[in-house]
């Protein structure tokens, strides 16, 4: 049986760039073959789907939910629903992680239908085993709470476009892949999201410090 483990996912400040996977073998490639074996009942290959896409699932729910223990808890959720609804799932020619995001967004939907309330900073955001100062750790902390407030005044897509873009450094090309767009499209609704963040963050390079990435 799998079990999907919670918290135990790489906090914040250590997870801006997507993990390096060490099981060998391109990721691209190496996905349908997995997925091929886990729709056949291989329950090492359900795992390994688990290892290849959990981090990047948390960090996309992490910048939309209050706390990082909303995170780890709503991360499970997609992977179980993952786990149950595999035997029907059908490969419609986009990649299979654009089927883990549209879990993860439905996830996140009904979590802010179930919890109006306003985000608490959550300092176990920034803990690791390598613990840095505590003056880093509240900057580290309130750096994850003024995004995730200005990233709830964007809109649904021009949230995932940030994220994808700029947190799990995806091409323009993926992005479009997984949201169902053309990467024209994307390139637009980046840059007015971009504009819109620098807006609410008071400058285009603060919002190019809280993304940590580039913004062509």
């Amino acid at each position: 049986m799998l079990l999907v483990r919670t918290h135990i996912f790489t906090p914040y400040y250590v997870a801006l760039s997507p993990p390096s996977i060490t099981t060998g073998g391109d990721i691209v490639t190496k996905i349908p073959r997995v997925l091929k074996q886990a729709l056949a009942g291989d329950s090492a290959a359900i795992s390994s789907l688990y290892q290849l896409h959990v981090d990047a699932i948390y960090r996309y729910i992490l910048y939309r939910v209050p706390t990082s223990h909303d995170a780890e808890d709503l991360t499970a959720e997609v992977f179980l629903k993952m786990v149950k609804d595999l035997p029907n799932y059908q490969w419609t020619g986009a990649p299979f992680e654009a089927w883990l995001y549209r879990i993860a967004a439905a996830r996140i939907a009904d979590f802010h239908r179930k919890n109006r309330r306003h985000p608490d900073v959550d300092l176990n955001d920034t803990l690791t085993d390598h613990i840095p100062l505590p003056e880093e750790q509240l900057q580290q902390a309130q750096e994850v709470e003024n995004l995730r407030q200005v990233l709830n005044q964007l809109s649904e897509d021009e949230q995932t476009i940030l994220i994808l873009r700029f947190v799990e450094r995806k091409s323009h090309q993926e992005v479009a892949h997984i949201m169902g767009k053309t990467p024209a499209a994307v390139k637009t609704m980046q840059h007015r999201a971009l504009v819109q963040l620098a807006a609410l963050l008071g400058s285009e390079e603060k919002a190019r410090h809280y993304l940590r990435g580039r913004h062509d």
